[in-house]
């Protein structure tokens, strides 16, 4: 896998973090129950769920299972980790839109699961090589070599 071990170790980090917030979210949700972490059932009432083991189901299986999806794919070396990690994140930051949206309530806790899903998919476009290395570098001319309007025998028109 040619890319550089720091971004294989943070997409490994960002991607745990993100999965384990995730089940802690499902657990408190399913388990616990919204009441009981400082979410009132009134927040539901925009929803088309009654309670919030709906919600908490969809985010660890959804969610949590995209971030296990692209974990278990790095760990075997596939060549779609990228794009599961990519995959992941947008994942992450549409759950937190949609969240935003139908409860109309925000948190902190909204910026830091968006911003980890965004730096997932950044670091998941980097790997897949989406920037040149060096970052910004200009590629070097090559002496003797002819464009494709000179190989025709098309040349530019000089205004």
């Amino acid at each position: 896998m040619g890319v550089h071990r720091s971004i294989r170790v943070l997409l490994q980090l960002v991607a745990g973090f993100n999965l384990l917030s995730a089940c802690a979210g499902m657990v408190l949700l399913v388990f616990v129950g919204g009441d009981s972490v400082g979410m009132p059932p009134e927040w539901l009432a925009r929803t088309p769920f009654s309670t919030w083991a709906w919600p908490g189901l969809i985010l660890g299986l959804v969610v949590g299972g995209a971030q296990v999806l692209a974990l278990i794919a790095q760990h075997r070396r596939l060549k779609l980790t990228w794009g599961l990690h990519a995959a992941s994140g947008l994942v992450m930051m549409i759950w937190i839109f949609i969240e935003l949206a139908m409860l109309l309530v925000w948190s902190p806790l909204h910026a830091i699961y968006f911003a980890a899903g965004l730096i997932q998919t950044v670091l998941a476009v980097l790997a897949l090589g989406a920037w040149p290395r060096p970052l910004f570098a200009c590629a070097p001319w090559r002496s003797g070599t002819v464009g494709r309007a000179q190989q025709s025998g098309h040349a530019p028109v000089a205004d």
